[in-house]
């Protein structure tokens, strides 16, 4: 199966247009990416595009297989790219999913437990690649690594930014190699770009230069998940390879279920606003049976356990809104998890990055004229929808931050009617999983068309699947909508 033949139709920039337009636009000299996370790695991608040189600077030892790393430390737990993220590495890695399923990753589709119940299955919907985190981070990281105008030095801190004697501009990063007393040195650059995710310094950087700091907007979630990986069987939920059962208001739980490389399953439970997982076998068993929807409980009951478990805290939301600022200094920008970091249940965070990594080069065509500006600008489009589907749930799961002005509550009404009908009509399931894959706006599920479905009730289609046991959390929600 063609994981290519899947996907939407693209309006992607061609090959031969990107190869035009790069050379008319080359910048030349050296471009230095701080981090090799996954925005790090896909903004060298497009950087080794229009400088000669691209250096990566990375505080870590890389790991020369699939395996975890220090710095990246939410990778033990579950991950997804989605859709149109996958589309993206196909454009900038040509053969990239081929790959992937050549070394173990699995294509296929999955099952969705949303409002209530489970989206009917949608027929023609694009299959989807899942694979571990590290394995798909090491992947991207050698094609990067292969790119003849790309180094990485690794164990090396960044301290500091280097820029000119107005400060107008950056010229460099000050370094220092990890375990050795040697003085700092200078690394220096025509760009410098900040990926080094969630804690990046650059908020204390431009302080200290004299520039103001961007506003931070939080959305409090206080979430802690879990993860244990368990041994997969082919014909386990007959071959279906992803389970999501989304949080709901009344059971603020969620959890996921994908198969990985190797014949295994991932199993990560997360809980919101402190209610932590348990780590006890007994306690992580009970976890999943609380759940609206049981296939996970019976895998975890019945599959043998490869791992123990493991957790992560995630405390909130965060959009550092550098597209506000009047004043930046040239030769910098900040990409990323630098930039915003969304709660990871939703699986948004790589497809982000590689969707601005194309915001990047749009933006590197038109030269390196208030590259950081425009760039910002851009930035923030990508993320506003992304920000708006995470924000918008995360909140309605509160009584203190849910909506109750009339507008809100109306949507929320037409929303819950949606994911209802969404269970027997594939067209709805098949409109809510574009929005889920950002493909499409949330504003696209009110188009009078797919208005009328809903209103309707749905129209008739099999479900994908045998309704699950029931329990107590379905029947309220079902009855309550």
């Amino acid at each position: 199966m063609s994981w290519k033949r899947n996907l939407p139709n693209s309006n992607a920039t061609t090959g031969q247009e990107l190869m035009t337009m790069t050379q008319q636009t080359q910048a030349t000299g050296t471009a230095v990416v701080i981090g090799a996370s996954m925005a790090g790695l896909l903004a060298t991608r497009v950087l080794s595009d229009f400088y000669d040189t691209v250096v990566i600077v990375e505080r870590d030892a890389l790991p020369a297989s699939p395996e975890a790393r220090k710095g990246v430390p939410q990778a033990r737990h579950a991950h997804a790219l989605l859709g149109h993220g996958q589309q993206v590495l196909e454009e900038l890695f040509p053969g990239f999913a081929e790959q992937l399923q050549e070394q173990g990753a699995l294509l296929g589709k999955g099952r969705m437990f949303s409002g209530g119940g489970y989206l009917a299955r949608v027929a023609d919907a694009p299959c989807s690649l899942y694979a571990s985190r590290p394995f798909l981070e090491h992947a991207v990281r050698e094609r990067v690594r292969a790119l003849p105008n790309v180094s990485i030095l690794e164990q090396i801190d960044v301290r500091d930014l280097a820029v000119d004697a107005s400060r107008a501009r950056v010229e460099g990063v000050r370094v220092r190699t990890r375990g050795d007393d040697a003085a700092e040195r200078v690394i220096a650059a025509n760009l410098v770009v900040d990926a080094s995710g969630r804690g990046s310094r650059t908020p204390a950087w431009l302080a200290a230069l004299g520039y103001p700091e961007p506003v931070e907007e939080l959305v409090e979630v206080n979430m802690a998940y879990t993860t244990r990986i368990f041994r997969r069987r082919p014909d386990d939920l007959g071959g279906d390879l992803l389970v999501n059962i989304a949080p709901t208001p009344n059971l603020t739980r969620a959890s996921a279920m994908l198969a990985l490389e190797g014949d295994r399953w991932l199993v990560t439970v997360a809980g919101y606003f402190g209610d932590a997982p348990p780590t006890d076998d007994a306690g992580f068993l009970e976890f999943t049976r609380s759940l609206p929807a049981q296939e996970i409980y019976e895998m975890v009951r019945n599959a043998e356990p490869l791992t123990e478990p493991v957790t992560y805290r995630f405390r909130a939301n965060q959009w550092r809104h550098y597209e506000r600022l009047e004043r930046f200094p040239d030769g910098f920008l900040v990409i990323g998890d630098a930039i915003c970091s969304f709660t990871p249940i939703y699986g948004q965070g790589m497809t982000v990055a590689a969707l601005e990594s194309l915001a990047l080069r749009d933006c590197l065509t038109q030269g390196t004229d208030r590259l950081a500006q425009r760039f910002f600008k851009r930035a923030a489009k990508v993320i506003a929808i992304p920000w708006s589907i995470t924000v918008g749930n995360d909140r309605k799961l509160s009584p203190a931050t849910a909506p109750r002005d009339p507008f809100n509550r109306a949507l929320g009404w037409y929303l819950a009617r949606f994911l209802v009908a969404a269970r027997t009509d594939a067209t709805l399931a098949g409109a809510f999983m574009r929005v889920g894959n950002l493909f499409d706006p949330p504003t696209a599920l009110l188009r009078p068309s797919l208005a009328l479905r809903v209103l309707r009730g749905g129209r008739t289609s099999a479900p994908h699947q045998p309704e699950p046991v029931a329990h107590h959390e379905q029947e309220r929600q079902a009855a309550q909508i």
